[in-house]
C-alpha cells in the first residue's frame, strides 16, 4: 500500500471512532500510524488537494475523511459537494447553486445552461463547479471531458468558428487537407462550456440549436454524414441574451443562470474573497502577511467594476508592493499598509463615513493587524483556481532588487525602478481584448521577414517580463525596425541622449533589447549599435514610460471660484470635457455664505490640489480676487490670481497646466488673451495652414515610414503638410508641438506610442496601417478640405478680400464664440455663416451699404452678452482688414448663431 493510501485509511479508522468525530489532528494520526507528524501533515494535504478530505479550521486544524452517501436518486454524491465551498455559497449564490444542481440532476442527461454575469464574476469557475458536481453524483464518468471555448477568440473569422465548434470536412475551404473533429464531438459524454456565446454568428446558432433538438449536427462542408453527440451546452455571455442571441438559440436552453456580481454580493462575502486571495498570496510566498484595518476597510468598500478577478489582482499587486517593502527593509515580516494599495482602492475609504454600521458588523473582531497564513487556509480558500501558468512575479521583483543592487542604487532609486515594473506588469490582468491583427495591411508596408522577427522579439519581452503587448506595440516596433534598418544601411546614425537614464530605468527591459539586437543582427546581417538598443528598450517599457510622466510631472492646479450656485462648476466641466480630463477644480460660493466661511473651504481645496508648482485661483470677480495673496501667507504655496474669466481663459489654463508650463507662464498667457482677445495671426501675418504630426521615438524611421503611407493613401489639398517629430523626450516633445501650433493648425497626431494632445486627435500607427484610422484621418482631412475648396471657389466672386485666408480666421473666431456661449454649430451651418460673413466683408471692405438690422433693441435685451462676445471676437477681422463692422451686422450674426445653435454636449 502505498503511504498515502496508508494515511487515508488510518485517517478513516480514526474518524470512526467516538474521539474522531470531530476530526482529527496531523499529531494524533502521526501517533497513531508511528510516523512523523510532519510527514503526516503534508500527506493530509495532499489528500485535502484531491477532495478526499476535508480540514476543520482550529488550532490545531483537524482533518476527516469525506465519505460518500447514497442520495434519493440513487446516484453517489460526496457528504459535502463541490458548490458548498463556494464563498457565498448560502447567501447570493444560494439560488445560482441550487438551479446549477437542477441542472445537472434533471433526467436523462441533465439541462443545457446558460451562465448571466459581468465579467470577472466567476462565470468560468461555476461552469467547472457544474462539472465537478456531474461527476461527483455520477451523472458524468471520472474521465467525463470539460472543454471550454472562447467564441471571441474566433469572432472575426465566422467559417474558423464553426470549424472549430463542429469539425470540418476533407475540401471544406482551401487549406482544410483532411478532416478534422470538432470540439462539440470531442466533449461527447462530458460538457462544452462556451464562453462569450454572444460572439457566435447566427449561422453558429442555429447550427447549435439543431444540434440541442436532433442530437446530431453536420461537419463544416459535409452534406451528408452526420455526427451523433451526448455533450451538455453550458454557454455564458456578458450581454443581454434578448440582445445578441436568437429567440430560437434561446428558447432550447431552459436554464438560465444569473451571477450576482461583486456590488450585490454582502459585505461578509466580500472580506471572505479577500481573506481568500491574501492566504494565497501567503501560500505563494511560503509567509504570513499582514494587512492593517484601514487597508482591508478600503478593500471591502472600492468600487471593483471587473468583479472578482479585478480584486483578486488589486490585493496581488498590493501584496507584491509589500513583499517589495519587506525586502528591502529586511523585516521579519511581509506588513501591507495603506501605501501600497493601488490608487483605485484608496478610494474606497471615502465611503466609511455612509457605510461605518455596515463594516463594524463584518469586522468588529478583527484588530488593527490582521495576519494571513497559507498553512490555515479554509475551504474557501479556492474560490478561483490558480493559473498554472502565471509566473511567480515574487521571484521577479527579488531578482531585479538583486540586480539594482549590484549596480549601486540606494533604496529609493530601486523602489521607484520596482514599484514601476510592478504597475506594469499587473495591468495585464485588466481585461483589455485585443483585436484580430489584420496582417495584409502591415505587410504593404513593412517586410514580411521584419514583421515575424518582431513577433519574436516580443514574445520573447513578453515571456521575461510577464508583461501582454497589443498589437499596437508590435506594429509600432515593426516600423521602429523597418526604419531604422534603412537608416543604417544608408551610413545613418542616431544618438540617443537618454541612453544611461533607460539602462538604469529600464534594466531588465534594457538586457532583453541586447537580446532582441542578437537576433536582428542574426536576422538581418546588421550590427546595431547601443543608441539602436535603447530605442528598442522604450517599446518593451512603453507602460512604464507612460506611467513615469503621470507621477514625475507635477502640475500647477487650476482653482475656478465663482459667485452663484453653478456658475463655476458649470464651466469646469465644460472645459474639462474640452481638455479630456479632470484638469480644473471648482467650487461655487452661495450668495448667501459668508466670504470668511467660503476663504475656509478655498484654502482646504488649494493645499489638496496643489502638486508643488503651485496653483492658479480664477474667479469671477469682488473679494475673491484676494484669496490668494491671504492662503499665501498662511500656507506658503505660490499662488496667482486671474479675476474676470471666461470659458476661453480658463481652457487657455488648464491647456498649459497640461503641457507642464510653469504658474508664471500659465498666468501670462491668460492676461495676454483677456479679455475676448486672443490673436490668430501668425509671425508672418498670415493664418495658420494644416499640418498632421507622426512622431517616434526618433523623429526618423517609422515617422518617416508614416509620412510614405499617409502621402500614398490620403487625398490631400495644397494647404496640408505632414511633419515628422521625435517624442524621446515627452516635455520636449510637448514644447516643441505647441511652438509648430502657432504657425500650423495641427489636425492630429500620428504615432507608435500614444501621446495626449489637449484638442489633437491621436491616430496610432497600428489604427493608420489597419485601415480604421486611415478612414478617421481622411474624415479630418476632408472636412479642412472643404473649407479649402470654399476658399478658392469664392476667389472668383470676391476681390477685396482674400476668401482662403479670412475663412482660417473666421473659423477660428467661430470656434471661440462656441466655447463662449457653450453651445455648438452643426458643420451645414458653420459653412453657411462662412459664405454670409464672407460676402458680408467684401462689401463692408468696398465700403457698399448693407441692409439695416430693424429691431436692433430686441437683440441688445434679449441677446446682450452674446452680443458683446460676437463684437469682441470679430474686431479681429476688422484689424486684419482695415475695416469697421456696423452694429448692424453684429446684430444679424449675432441672431444667425443664437437661433441655429445647440447646448454645447458636456
Amino acid at each position: 500500500m502505498k503511504k498515502i493510501e496508508e494515511i487515508y485509511e488510518g485517517l478513516i479508522a480514526l474518524a470512526q471512532s467516538p474521539k474522531g468525530e470531530k476530526g482529527i489532528t496531523a499529531e494524533a494520526l502521526g501517533e497513531y500510524l508511528e510516523l512523523h507528524r510532519s510527514n503526516v501533515s503534508r500527506y493530509l494535504n495532499h489528500l485535502y488537494s484531491e477532495n478526499r478530505i476535508e480540514k476543520i479550521q482550529g488550532r490545531p486544524v483537524k482533518y476527516l475523511p469525506i465519505v460518500r452517501e447514497k442520495a434519493a436518486l440513487g446516484q453517489e454524491i460526496l457528504r459535502q459537494d463541490v458548490f458548498e465551498k463556494i464563498i457565498g455559497a448560502k447567501e447570493s449564490l444560494h439560488i445560482p447553486i441550487q438551479q446549477a444542481k437542477a441542472a445537472i440532476l434533471y433526467p436523462p442527461n441533465g439541462l443545457h445552461t446558460l451562465l448571466l454575469g459581468e465579467t470577472g464574476v466567476g462565470k468560468t469557475m461555476f461552469a467547472e463547479r457544474m462539472h465537478h458536481f456531474a461527476i461527483d453524483a455520477g451523472i458524468l464518468g471520472n474521465q467525463a471531458p470539460l472543454i471550454t471555448f472562447n467564441c471571441a477568440d474566433y469572432a472575426d473569422n465566422a467559417q474558423l468558428l464553426l470549424g472549430q465548434l463542429f469539425g470540418v470536412k476533407k475540401g471544406a475551404y482551401t487549406g482544410a487537407d483532411k478532416d478534422r473533429e470538432g470540439l462539440l464531438k470531442k466533449a461527447d459524454g462530458g460538457i462544452l462550456f462556451l464562453d462569450e456565446v454572444h460572439r457566435l454568428s447566427s449561422p453558429g446558432q442555429e447550427i447549435l440549436f439543431t444540434y440541442i433538438d436532433k442530437g446530431f449536427f453536420r461537419r463544416l462542408g459535409d452534406t451528408e454524414e452526420v455526427i451523433y453527440a451526448n455533450t451538455l451546452i453550458i454557454a455564458a455571455t456578458t450581454e443581454s441574451p434578448q440582445s445578441y442571441l436568437l429567440k430560437t438559440f434561446t428558447r432550447r436552453i431552459p436554464m438560465v443562470i444569473t451571477l450576482p456580481s461583486l456590488k450585490d454580493r454582502t459585505l461578509g462575502e466580500r472580506l471572505y474573497l479577500i481573506e481568500a486571495f491574501f492566504r494565497e498570496e501567503s501560500k505563494r510566498l511560503s509567509r504570513s502577511i499582514y494587512i492593517s484595518k484601514n487597508c482591508l476597510i478600503s478593500f471591502l468598500l472600492y468600487d471593483c467594476p471587473n468583479n472578482i478577478g479585478q480584486l483578486k489582482s488589486d490585493i496581488q499587486l498590493t501584496c507584491a508592493k509589500a513583499f517589495l517593502n519587506y525586502k528591502f527593509q529586511k523585516k521579519d515580516y511581509i506588513l501591507a499598509t495603506p501605501t501600497d494599495l493601488p490608487q483605485n482602492v484608496k478610494s474606497g475609504m471615502m465611503k466609511i463615513k455612509e457605510k461605518r454600521e455596515q463594516v463594524e458588523e463584518v469586522i468588529h473582531c478583527k484588530g488593527d493587524v490582521l495576519r494571513f497564513c497559507y498553512d490555515e487556509m479554509t475551504a474557501h480558500d479556492k474560490v478561483i483556481e490558480d493559473d498554472s501558468s502565471h509566473q511567480n512575479f515574487y521571484d521577479v521583483i527579488e531578482k531585479q532588487v538583486r540586480l539594482l543592487q549590484a549596480q549601486g542604487l540606494q533604496e529609493h532609486e530601486i523602489n521607484e525602478i520596482v514599484n514601476v515594473d510592478i504597475e506594469s506588469y499587473f495591468k495585464k490582468f485588466m481585461g483589455n481584448l485585443f483585436q484580430q491583427t489584420k496582417k495584409t495591411e502591415i505587410l504593404k508596408v513593412v517586410e514580411a521577414n521584419i514583421l515575424n522577427l518582431t513577433e519574436k522579439i516580443l514574445d520573447l519581452a513578453q515571456s521575461r517580463l510577464s508583461k501582454v503587448f497589443d498589437e499596437k506595440v508590435c506594429y509600432g516596433l515593426a516600423l521602429h525596425i523597418s526604419g531604422m534598418i534603412q537608416r543604417l544601411k544608408n551610413g545613418n546614425r542616431i544618438f540617443n541622449p537618454k541612453l544611461n537614464f533607460i539602462r538604469v530605468q529600464y534594466p531588465d527591459e534594457f538586457l532583453i533589447a541586447m537580446e532582441a539586437a542578437k537576433m536582428i543582427e542574426k536576422e538581418l546581417y546588421i550590427e546595431l549599435p547601443l543608441d539602436e538598443i535603447g530605442y528598442i528598450t522604450m517599446f518593451f517599457s512603453t507602460e512604464s514610460i507612460e506611467q513615469n510622466y503621470s507621477h514625475d510631472n507635477e502640475r500647477v492646479g487650476v482653482l475656478l471660484l465663482m459667485h452663484g450656485n453653478t456658475t463655476a462648476t458649470s464651466m469646469a466641466e465644460v472645459v474639462n470635457r474640452l481638455i479630456g480630463e479632470r484638469q480644473v477644480e471648482a467650487l461655487d460660493m452661495p450668495l448667501e455664505i459668508p466670504p470668511e466661511d467660503f476663504y475656509q473651504v478655498v484654502k482646504e481645496k488649494v493645499v489638496d490640489i496643489h502638486q508643488g508648482k503651485g496653483v492658479l485661483i480664477m474667479v469671477d470677480m469682488g473679494s475673491l480676487v484676494n484669496f490668494g495673496d491671504m492662503i499665501y501667507e498662511e500656507t506658503g504655496i505660490q499662488i496667482m490670481s486671474v479675476d474676470m474669466v471666461s470659458t476661453l481663459t480658463v481652457l487657455e489654463a488648464c491647456r498649459k497646466s497640461v503641457m507642464n508650463r510653469s504658474l508664471k507662464e500659465i498666468y501670462d498667457s491668460c492676461k495676454e488673451i483677456y479679455p475676448h482677445q486672443r490673436s490668430k495671426i501668425s509671425e508672418q501675418g498670415f493664418a495658420k495652414r494644416n499640418a498632421i504630426i507622426t512622431a517616434c521615438f526618433t523623429g526618423e524611421g517609422a515617422a518617416e515610414r508614416l509620412i510614405q503611407v499617409l502621402e500614398n493613401n490620403l487625398k490631400l489639398d495644397g494647404e496640408t503638410e505632414i511633419k515628422a517629430l521625435n517624442l524621446l523626450d515627452r516635455k520636449s516633445f510637448s514644447e516643441e508641438l505647441e511652438e509648430y501650433r502657432k504657425k500650423w493648425k495641427v489636425l492630429a497626431v500620428v504615432g507608435t506610442v500614444e501621446v495626449n494632445i489637449p484638442e489633437v486627435p491621436f491616430i496610432s500607427a497600428y489604427d493608420i496601417l489597419t485601415g480604421e484610422g486611415m478612414k478617421q484621418l481622411q474624415e479630418i482631412v476632408d472636412k479642412e478640405n472643404l473649407y479649402y475648396r470654399m476658399g478658392i471657389s469664392l476667389k472668383e466672386h470676391l476681390t477685396a478680400i482674400d476668401p482662403q485666408q479670412i475663412i482660417i480666421h473666421v473659423r477660428a473666431i467661430l470656434e471661440d464664440i462656441q466655447r463662449e456661449l457653450q453651445i455648438m454649430l452643426e458643420e451645414s451651418e458653420l459653412v453657411g455663416m462662412l459664405l454670409h460673413i464672407c460676402f458680408m466683408l467684401e462689401k463692408v471692405k468696398k465700403r457698399e451699404s448693407l441692409i439695416p438690422y430693424k429691431n436692433k433693441q430686441e437683440v441688445f435685451s434679449k441677446y446682450s452678452r452674446e452680443f458683446t462676445i460676437v463684437k469682441q471676437q470679430m474686431k479681429e477681422i476688422e484689424e486684419i482688414l482695415d475695416v469697421e463692422i456696423g452694429v448692424d451686422e453684429i446684430c444679424y450674426l449675432t441672431k444667425i448663431i443664437v437661433e441655429n445653435s445647440s447646448v454645447q454636449s458636456v
